[in-house]
């Protein structure tokens, strides 16, 4: 859990504001400090001016999508943890292929959801490099056995 003299920074990206307040409260109570976005082109603009440690990015949104806010958060820092959180089914190969670290379809589980963020914040940074450079990488499914 963050320190509360220097709290993680998340960014939630979801254009449901029920998910979207939902997930802040959670990671808030939590003891990140969050922002928030509601789509892709926005996503984009505070990742770059907020510079969280993780993002929580969700896939199907209006404007720029998911995957296309992943596309400029990648030129702005390739580094950080992304979870992408999806209600759409078999998105793990195209996720991997981004070099998204893990994957997790809604509806939601906090408790798994936490420990990810968690364990992907607390990751060294030569860690992190894997997944730009390690051809065998794959994206990790949040909740399926």
């Amino acid at each position: 859990m963050p320190t509360s003299s220097n709290p993680k920074r998340i960014l939630v990206v979801d254009d449901d504001e029920a998910v979207l307040l939902a997930l802040m409260e959670v990671l808030q109570d939590a003891g990140y400090e969050t922002v928030a976005a509601r789509e892709g082109g926005e996503a984009v603009q505070q990742f770059a001016g907020y510079r969280p440690d993780l993002c929580l990015l969700d896939l199907n949104m209006p404007g720029r999508n998911g995957w296309q806010a992943l596309d400029g958060i990648s030129q702005i820092n390739p580094l950080v943890p992304i979870i992408v959180i999806t209600a759409r089914p078999n998105q793990r190969g195209v996720a991997s292929g981004r070099g998204v670290d893990a994957l997790m379809e809604k509806p939601l589980d906090m408790e798994l959801l936490l420990g990810a963020i968690k364990r992907l914040i607390d990751q060294p940074p030569r860690d992190r490099c894997r997944r730009l450079t390690d051809p065998s990488f794959k994206t990790e499914v949040l909740g399926v056995s």
